[in-house]
């Protein structure tokens, strides 16, 4: 069958602990991107991805700019794992061993650690958090404890000593809560040793997923918070580990990881 005469959009995709994401070109945006990213990021009828990360270059004093739009066309600050996978998109496009993206939640350095065919290893500085008191929330059966942390976007972090058998359900009513005005992004956690954790995401936009960059810092930052844990952590979750540092109050957050480009092709529109 011939297909060079459909139009279509060029993507990469990529992911970082299976935290997957499509890289495009923001000259192709469409103009109800919302609407797009949705249909390419469907699992059934499209590439399938958590997220479309459009990117477009930069100037000053960032190499590139990075939008994130989450698979249900809602919109959002950062992702630790998809900005992960913008820098080795633009590793493999232009070489070099550090890239500066620009995000909604700032610029982020991402430094070149190691790479092997299409696996990038980098370690990306991820700011400030703010850490927020503990907090109980009344759910309609029982009640979640957790604290707020903000790394550019928000985390609602429950530290617990087991994993409930339906999380993501609980996940899911812990985002519903109406103190939540932005949404959050909501983490379990259980401490396996004194530097190792284990999270379970589910995130704002799009649900449970494989890893989340962001969510690994939250995760670790509430267990170091606590006294359970010291720096540096192993982040372990269904896609993978990575590992977070981070010295306490008013210092930065570094989150180490890897980011695999999957393929390319073109999304027939």
């Amino acid at each position: 069958m011939m297909t060079s005469h459909l139009p279509g959009i060029p993507f990469v995709k990529a992911n970082g602990c299976g935290n997957d994401f499509l890289v495009i070109e923001s000259v192709h945006a469409p103009k109800d991107i919302a609407s797009f990213t949705i249909a390419i990021c469907n699992r059934h009828t499209g590439v399938g991805a958590d997220g479309v990360e459009w990117v477009e270059q930069g100037s000053g004093n960032y190499d590139v700019s990075a939008r994130l739009i989450n698979n249900d066309g809602s919109e959002a600050e950062i992702s630790g794992n998809g900005t992960r996978c913008v820098a080795a998109y633009w590793f493999a496009e232009h070489g070099g061993e550090r890239v500066r993206v620009r995000t909604g939640a700032g610029i982020k350095s991402c430094n070149l650690l190691s790479k092997s065919e299409r696996v990038f290893r980098m370690e990306m500085n991820m700011g400030v958090p703010d850490v927020g008191e503990k907090l109980s929330l009344s759910l309609s059966a029982f009640s979640v404890d957790g604290m707020n942390i903000s790394l550019g976007n928000p985390h609602f972090v429950s530290l617990v000593s087991d994993f409930h058998l339906k999380w993501q359900e609980l996940g899911a009513k812990v985002q519903s809560q109406p103190i939540f005005t932005r949404g959050t992004n909501v983490e379990f956690v259980r401490v396996l040793g004194p530097q190792e954790i284990e999270s379970r995401f589910f995130e704002r936009g799009v649900g449970e997923t494989q890893s989340s960059g962001t969510g690994s810092c939250a995760s670790a930052v509430a267990a170091i918070a606590s006294g359970l844990v010291k720096s540096p952590v192993n982040v372990v979750a269904a896609g993978g580990a990575q590992q977070v540092r981070w010295d306490g109050l008013r210092c930065e957050v570094f989150l180490t990881g890897p980011a695999e480009l999957i393929c390319k092709g073109e999304f027939f529109i």
